[in-house]
């Protein structure tokens, strides 16, 4: 008896990890749902695989709301749910101009998640798979970037807490915490990045995490181990150590 095509949901479809994850899923025949926030990009992703496209920020609930919707009413509950937008850039908490730039990170990484999720939990069925994705950078806060490393370290805990909730219903929640990948976002990064990853072999290692329902991984193994010694640091040495890192530059992206 044949199997019926997933059925997967992903925001950040644009570029970077959700753009790799629409086109590894898509290639496996699943029907997408995709979210991005530039109408061109999506589509040219979105070209050759069976996906409809929503232009939406995840920063703005009633949007992805209307993008759930219009999901479940041509493909039914999804099987994944991939929340992959997000913002990463440097702010400086003594700068008035990064304000804005500390809500606009706090809001994508942390209430995009649940823009996202919401939506869809009613109709979710038991073995469907949520999935979130967090940052090494949420282990220890990074001098200049205390807007991403608060806004990942909160994405793991309220992840956590969604994982517990909705274990009485066999719906897993996933978290994977990426190290570094070639993405617009780290190619203006002015420093060296260690076990650095493409956006493919990325995707590869979610989808993984994904089909085996895993409640957190750090990828790829080498940065795991790099986190592991950086949660157990004692502060004086973190800090003696971090204190003058390189920096991601400052500004909002586009």
């Amino acid at each position: 008896m044949p199997t019926a095509p997933l059925k997967v949901f992903i925001t950040g479809a644009s570029s970077g990890l959700g753009a790799a994850l629409a086109r590894h899923y898509g290639a496996q025949g699943a029907r997408l749902g995709l979210v991005g926030r530039r109408a061109e990009a999506l589509e040219t992703v979105a070209a050759g695989l069976d996906a409809r496209c929503h232009v939406a920020d995840v920063r703005d609930a009633a949007a992805m709301q209307a993008a759930a919707t219009a999901f479940l009413a041509d493909a039914g509950a999804p099987d994944i749910v991939i929340a992959a937008a997000g913002i990463s850039v440097g702010t400086l908490t003594g700068e008035a101009a990064d304000l804005p730039v500390f809500r606009a990170v706090l809001e994508a990484n942390v209430l995009g998640l649940v823009h996202t999720f919401h939506p869809f939990l009613a109709a979710m069925p038991a073995g469907g798979v949520l999935c979130g994705i967090s940052s090494v950078a949420g282990v220890r806060g990074l001098a200049g970037g205390g807007a991403y490393s608060a806004s990942k370290a909160a994405a793991t805990a309220y992840l956590e807490s969604l994982r517990l909730e909705l274990q009485p219903r066999d719906i897993a929640v996933v978290t994977v915490a990426p190290g570094y990948i070639d993405t617009p976002m780290t190619r203006v990064n002015p420093y060296a990045m260690p076990f650095k990853l493409s956006a493919q072999a990325a995707a590869i290692q979610t989808a993984r995490c994904i089909e085996r329902r895993r409640a957190y991984t750090v990828i790829p193994w080498q940065m795991a181990a790099v986190a592991c010694l950086l949660k157990w640091l004692p502060v004086p040495v973190y800090d003696a150590l971090f204190r003058n890192a390189p920096r991601k530059p400052r500004g909002l992206p586009t």
